[in-house]
């Protein structure tokens, strides 16, 4: 049971709320491709360094340790935030719902834990344990981060697919199954496609950094190793992402239909729908702008032209996205989408020169497209989150409960003060992350640029055994 409420009815409390968690959580997502997959790719560098002994790439996985230590203390602080906002600002949603999907929130919290734990001995075990002994106790450190995007994905899929529960009289949720409530209809789907999105985005991210360096002159084997490892890995898997990128678009047509009209702005249920390339909804359901392909929606929902595509009016208008929303949420799957097709053609175009040469391109347009991708690869994690949480508007619970029930009934000024205070935080947050990232660049190459005596070049200076003089992390 829900309430039914008019778009007259929607508290003034809600857009600065929306507002705040929509800020909150595009930039938190900013820091979580490297939480997730930078430690399966620093231990991917580390391991290559041991068998091989390659001193380069021990040193690059040290160095990368150390990016990551500091993400995650920048990821502790804006993390945190996002957990207060969901009691502060949503309270009606969590204080009807907090028993049936906070299963997620708990899990999560006990990744985190873990993960603050292995880092740091991860960290501190450079030149202080064994070689094999310190790779060894790194190891459980991607499935712990795998462990915490568990805990978000399964409280996120719940949401756009509530499962495991009943309701009383009073329109309570009653008989709990925990095991339905996490493994609902879209977990699967939303997981993996997070999580690979992860991967790519980490590894296009790193090499980004390699590539403006090649397109610098730095072309040493250094460089040369920190380009090609994390780009291989997200080379691979671009195509395995675009193929779940389908597949849970699929999912949504068939378990949210009325997301679905919404991404693809469909107005009426109908067969032989048209595809639009961006383009805007209009109130009355015609829609401004884009690209019109015939028929294609229609194909790509079910390899049909008569498959039936519902449309938004197949609900009352309380119970759907309005044209704007629709329209944010087309916008950004249209991005997101493109920049993937983006990333095929630059992962094939790496392919097809690794496997007919043997070596990495060598045209300075590849570097210059690389070192493009990192950035394209976050502006398509940010679209991804506006089209799943925009296209379930007005829904904070999919068809259970209404964004405007769930929200606080602090003053909506009290609010937008919050707002600006979170933004000169995270300003300040942010901007002390730049600067330790830029000291720790500066330092790392010093010794390279520094007159007098040469010190021992980045591809001979061991992270194991004794320090060499003057040089640190």
């Amino acid at each position: 049971m829900h309430t039914v409420l008019s778009l007259a009815d929607v508290p003034p409390q809600t857009l600065p709320a929306r507002s705040m968690m929509a800020f909150t959580l595009a930039s938190h997502i900013i820091l979580v491709p490297l939480g997730v997959a930078l430690p399966l790719i620093t231990l991917i560098m580390h391991g290559y360094g041991l068998r091989r002994n390659d001193e380069t790439a021990l040193l690059l996985a040290r160095r990368w340790s150390a990016v990551m230590a500091v993400q995650f203390a920048i990821g502790v602080v804006t993390g945190t935030v996002l957990s207060f906002e969901f009691g502060l600002l949503w309270p009606g949603m969590l204080g009807r719902w907090g028993d049936v999907f906070g299963i997620g929130f708990g899990v999560e919290a006990w990744a985190f834990f873990l993960e603050a734990v292995l880092i740091a001995v991860y960290l501190y075990g450079w030149r202080r344990l064994p070689s094999r002994t310190h790779f060894l106790l790194g190891l459980p450190l991607p499935f712990v981060a795998l462990l915490g995007a568990f805990g978000i994905l399964a409280a996120n899929s719940w949401m756009n697919t509530p499962r495991g529960f009943t309701l009383d009289a009073a329109g309570n949720p009653v008989d709990v199954s925990v095991w339905k409530a996490v493994f609902t209809p879209m977990f699967g789907p939303q997981y993996w496609h997070f999580v690979v999105a992860m991967f790519v985005t980490a590894g296009y991210v790193v090499a980004g950094v390699y590539a403006t360096g090649w397109l610098r002159g730095r072309r040493d084997r250094y460089h040369r190793l920190g380009f090609t490892i994390p780009f291989t890995v997200a080379a691979v898997f671009t195509p395995v992402q675009f193929v779940l990128g389908d597949s849970i678009a699929r999912q949504v047509f068939h378990k949210q239909p009325v997301k679905f009209a919404a991404m693809e702005i469909v107005w009426n249920t109908d067969t032989h729908q048209a595809e639009y390339l961006y383009g805007r909804l209009r109130p009355d359901g015609s829609v401004a702008g884009g690209i019109r392909i015939p028929q294609l929606d229609s194909i790509l929902a079910g390899f049909r032209p008569d498959t039936k595509v519902t449309g938004l009016t197949s609900v009352p208008a309380a119970d759907r996205p309005t044209p704007a929303e629709a329209t944010i949420a087309h916008f950004a799957f249209d991005t997101m989408v493109f920049i993937g097709s983006l990333l095929i053609l630059v992962a094939l175009w790496y392919a097809l020169v690794w496997l007919r040469r043997r070596r990495l391109p060598a045209s300075p347009w590849f570097y210059r497209v690389a070192a493009c991708a990192g950035v394209a690869s976050v502006v398509a994690v940010e679209c991804g989150w506006i089209t799943t949480e925009v296209g379930r508007q007005p829904w904070i619970v999919y068809q259970n409960m209404r964004v405007a029930e769930a929200v606080t009934s602090t003053r909506a000024g009290a609010l937008w003060l919050m707002f600006a205070l979170v933004i000169v935080v995270y300003v300040f947050v942010f901007g002390s992350f730049l600067v330790v990232l830029l000291k720790m660049r500066s330092r790392w190459r010093k010794p390279d640029t520094a007159g007098g005596p040469p010190p021992p070049t980045p591809e001979t200076d061991t992270p194991y055994g004794p320090r060499s003089a003057g040089r640190f992390l």
